[in-house]
């Protein structure tokens, strides 16, 4: 069976985007793993299936699964490049686009400079929602970490977790968990060491996308994502709008940042408590193929 996909970026967070309105997948985590595959399928972070709307309220339905084949809550990179494919495939012509997800509603709008702006939707700071385990909302934890070593873990991460036995973190769901945690230089900051160890923290029973920002400015931040699923990757949307209000509520940024990530810069704006994150940056088309399953 011959599948027809177009491969697409969001500030290098990279997609394979599928049609399920015109044609039928029957996605299997077996199945997205080996799409996944860098070197035996077509290979990207996320894959991102446009399906037929729920209800007459909405345009259309979008599931996102990550390359180890579990579905995920939300990608607001994702959403960007959703919204240009479903314009470039001639599936709906509303410059507004109203999707479900698995967590909620999107509304995605496209700008006549072709970047698109993604309405996140508002915040959640609740730990039993985020989920995790905290006691009770605060704007930064203190987060144990000797606790999660195990004794094949490598040698330099068992000595960075002895001199620093705690990490001061936020923690928000932007319809999926995301901790942040405020570093000097992101650039040379262990994420690679890091990054497994936080995003399978006993503390997020459903595990977590990991953020390490370095604040520039109060109107500019660097930031580097270990998601969950996915490990490292050039961009991550909800980890930016994540990164960008858990710095606002600490009292670190301002309502208006840009977010330099590793793959590029994503504009987020943020008014407060009950309010929607805004989010706006580019949705790239690579190429078209098919491939059979």
């Amino acid at each position: 069976m011959l599948i027809k996909f177009t491969k697409m970026h969001g500030l290098g967070n990279d997609f394979m985007v599928i049609d399920g309105v015109r044609q039928h997948i029957e996605l299997t985590p077996e199945l997205t793993a080996r799409l996944g595959d860098r070197n035996f399928g077509v290979g990207f972070d996320q894959l991102l299936l446009v399906e037929k709307p729920k209800d007459d309220q909405h345009d259309f339905h979008y599931r996102i699964f990550n390359r180890d084949g579990s579905e995920v809550q939300m990608c607001g990179n994702g959403a960007r490049c959703f919204a240009r494919f479903v314009h470039e495939k001639g599936l709906c012509d509303k410059n507004e686009i109203h999707v479900t997800t698995v967590s909620g509603e999107l509304v995605l709008t496209i700008e006549d400079d072709g970047e698109v702006v993604v309405n996140m939707g508002v915040p959640c700071f609740t730990p039993s929602k985020i989920p995790c385990t905290f006691a009770q909302e605060a704007p930064s934890y203190e987060l144990p970490l000797a606790c999660q070593l195990h004794e094949h873990d490598p040698e330099a991460l068992q000595q960075w977790v002895a001199i620093h036995p705690t990490l001061t973190i936020g923690a928000v769901s932007m319809g999926n968990p995301h901790m942040t945690t405020v570093v000097d230089d992101v650039a040379h900051f262990p994420v690679e060491l890091l990054g497994p160890l936080l995003e399978k923290h006993s503390y997020f029973p459903e595990k977590v996308n990991v953020g390490f920002m370095q604040v520039l400015s109060r109107q500019e931040a660097k930031l580097r994502v270990f998601e969950r699923g996915c490990g490292e990757t050039l961009a991550c949307g909800t980890g930016a709008c994540g990164a960008a209000v858990i710095g606002m509520t600490q009292g670190r940024l301002d309502s208006k940042v840009k977010i330099h990530l590793p793959g590029g810069t994503l504009s987020i704006s943020w008014e407060g408590a009950g309010k929607p994150v805004m989010m706006k940056g580019p949705a790239t088309t690579v190429f078209e193929g098919t491939i059979e399953i």
